[in-house]
């Protein structure tokens, strides 16, 4: 969807640009490694009840997330900001348009 004759120059100066930030090193990380996945939590089964329930999962819920974990999601919407800031207003709206991309 870019134009590939300027994405060489692009992503080079999207990468300066993260790097250059305070908190670059995880907007970078975001950038080349994708978002921040929530994990799955394990939750122990009820050996107590008449039949017996196996371990469950939920998401990960902002209480469970850790310092570290925020931070890296906090510099993941930096991340995306940047590259839609990059991006000629016409594939901008081609973009955000979409699920994933």
């Amino acid at each position: 969807m870019l134009n590939k004759d300027n994405y060489v120059p692009w992503s080079s100066r999207l990468l300066r640009y993260a790097k250059s930030k305070p908190n670059g090193k995880l907007i970078y990380n975001s950038i080349m490694h994708g978002p921040y996945v929530r994990r799955m939590i394990p939750e122990p089964g009820d050996p107590d009840r008449e039949v017996p329930v196996a371990e469950t999962f939920h998401e990960q819920t902002d209480e469970e997330l850790t310092e570290k974990e925020v931070k890296q999601m906090e510099a993941d919407d930096q991340a995306i900001q940047a590259i839609l800031i990059g991006l000629p207003e016409d594939i901008y709206a081609a973009v955000d348009s979409c699920e994933t991309a």
